[in-house]
């Protein structure tokens, strides 16, 4: 049995299953977050968030795979009676984009299920997320990268019903910048503003809202936007202070197999030293706080 702290990666998804009383964690392997040359993804499992086995191998890129690096945020959905994992994959010439593939079960194996990444294909993107709004339709929410944009931008993309392809063109959401919180940060000679890891969960008030990570005053950080219409375009207002400044980020939501509400993320953001951090929240008003 492994411990919390003996995992590392990067930008942790937690799905509870509710059939086999377990937990299973995915995230982007640490040690090839920044190499040239990623393996796949795994996962973990866990009957109590605390002890868990594995990995297993969730995905192996078949060899006429598009993408060969930064294999990046794994996140597998629910949807229809099967599993979908969206992630982020790079190719040294084909820019970075979320492609969603598809397996029968939480542990895959997961397979592509159209032609590479559903992003624009002239765009830096990642960190795509499935949303399925009150009409019952598929949205990715995800980045445009801050090191083409310079100022990171979240946008929404209408998907077909079986995921399989975009409807629309992307739609902005908001921009980095617009976070009274969120600092530049200057990474190789660029200078902009990031954002990371979208999230969006329905509130029992039915507000909705968006956990994003950018960076702050304490280094990597979790902000809130709140829908003004409580709908996936906004507008998005965000929250004066952050959830988390504590250099951690890239979170997400779940709910526990007792009912309690979670937040996942990694903490710190220096490689080799990130790990998968599991922390109580509580809903209160028309946002999350830590419990």
């Amino acid at each position: 049995m492994l411990q919390t702290t003996d995992i590392h990666i990067r930008d942790p998804f937690v799905l509870p299953v509710a059939a086999e009383k377990r937990y299973y964690l995915y995230g982007t392997t640490g040690s090839q977050a920044w190499t040239d040359h990623a393996s796949g993804f795994d996962y973990y499992t866990s009957p109590d968030l605390q002890r868990w086995e594995g990995p297993f191998p969730a995905f192996r890129p078949p060899a006429d795979f598009w993408a060969d690096r930064n294999f990046w945020a794994p996140e597998v959905h629910a949807y229809r009676g099967r599993y979908y994992l969206f992630a982020s994959f790079k190719a040294g010439d084909a820019r970075r984009g979320t492609q969603i593939l598809a397996a029968d079960g939480p542990q895959g194996p997961f397979a592509p299920i159209s032609e590479g990444p559903v992003t624009p294909r002239d765009w830096e993107c990642l960190d795509g997320t499935l949303f399925v709004d009150a009409q019952a339709r598929p949205w990715m929410v995800f980045c445009h990268e801050w090191v083409q944009a310079g100022d990171g931008e979240i946008c929404a993309l209408r998907l077909s019903d079986d995921l399989r392809s975009a409807i629309e063109a992307p739609r902005l959401l908001f921009r980095a910048s617009e976070a009274p919180w969120a600092q530049q940060i200057d990474s190789k000679g660029r200078v902009g503003y990031v954002t990371d890891g979208p999230w969006l969960h329905r509130l029992a008030s039915g507000d909705l809202i968006m956990l994003w990570s950018s960076f702050g005053a304490g280094g990597y950080t979790v902000g809130i936007a709140r829908s003004a219409s409580g709908d996936v375009l906004g507008p998005w207002q965000q929250l004066p202070e952050p959830l988390y400044a504590g250099d951690g980020g890239h979170c997400m939501v779940f709910r526990a197999l007792d009912g309690q509400l979670w937040l996942a993320f990694h903490r710190p953001n220096q490689s080799p030293d990130e790990r998968p951090q599991f922390v109580r929240l509580r809903e209160g008003g028309a946002a999350v706080a830590l419990a």
